[in-house]
């Protein structure tokens, strides 16, 4: 990792990027309580750490990496992603675009707001996506 991607990924830590990766973790462990929650559970559980190392990361559609489609890129992947919104990918949003408000108070804040603003959207749709290293 980037010695820039490195601090920037500290700071993130320490003023509002510890939370958002704890609610993400409780959304994994919540959604894996039950069976049918476990894909929900899996792409929550990567993102949660996605969200706490977000610097030097992207979030991309599994497809254009791999080249191909599968249950989560398909039909059923709409089904998963309409579900997660309703379930828990708003409150999740909400979360990270209340945390892009605040830091966008500040100029210094700026590239935080951006990566939560990020992060809101990916909360909404997670089902499909995949994290690379940039």
């Amino acid at each position: 990792m980037p010695a820039v991607s490195l601090l920037l990924n500290i700071v993130w830590i320490l003023f509002g990027g510890l939370w958002m990766a704890v609610g993400w973790m409780i959304a994994a462990v919540i959604m894996a309580i039950t069976i049918i929650g476990l894909p929900w559970a899996r792409a929550a559980f990567n993102i949660g750490v996605y969200s706490l190392l977000p610097f030097g990361q992207q979030a991309v559609d599994r497809d254009g990496v791999t080249g191909q489609h599968d249950i989560g890129t398909g039909p059923l992947g709409l089904i998963g992603n309409l579900i997660w919104l309703v379930l828990a990918g708003w409150w999740l949003a909400l979360g990270h675009l209340i945390t892009a408000i605040l830091w966008a108070v500040t100029i210094v804040g700026l590239p935080f707001a951006w990566a939560h603003l990020k992060l809101a959207g990916l909360a909404l749709w997670p089902i499909g996506k995949v994290i690379v290293p940039i």
